[in-house]
């Protein structure tokens, strides 16, 4: 893997775990073991898989500041994380992908946490 790429791999690396500092504490814990767990599963694969991981995750980390900034402007409003995963996304998931999600999903959605991720296409803040 070239130098550049690696360097864009750790930035992003960081920029990700420094966006999860505006999360809850439950949800930080959760997304900063994911972001871990998914970057580290992810240091040997192809160039066309480790292109598509580092499009999605800049744009999860896109999403992330800007509904960080939303939620810094609107102090007197809950906080509000989460977009929908469209249809035609998970239509491309391996099955391993899809039992990922799915334990993700039953981690976020266990009692007593701070935030609530639901099915619909806008999350429950």
């Amino acid at each position: 893997m070239p130098a550049a790429h690696v360097s864009r791999v750790r930035a992003l690396y960081r920029r990700i775990l420094l966006l999860h500092r505006a999360l809850p504490p439950d949800l930080k814990a959760l997304g900063d073991q994911y972001v871990k767990d998914e970057f580290r599963r992810h240091k040997a694969v192809g160039a066309d898989e480790a292109r598509r991981f580092l499009q999605e995750w800049e744009a999860y980390a896109a999403v992330l500041w800007q509904q960080a900034n939303e939620n810094s402007q609107n102090s007197t409003e809950k906080a509000c994380f989460g977009a929908a995963l469209p249809e035609e996304k998970l239509n491309d998931f391996r099955d391993e992908q899809i039992g990922q999600l799915q334990e993700l999903m039953q981690e976020a959605t266990k009692p007593n946490r701070q935030f609530s991720i639901t099915e619909s296409g806008k999350p429950k803040c």
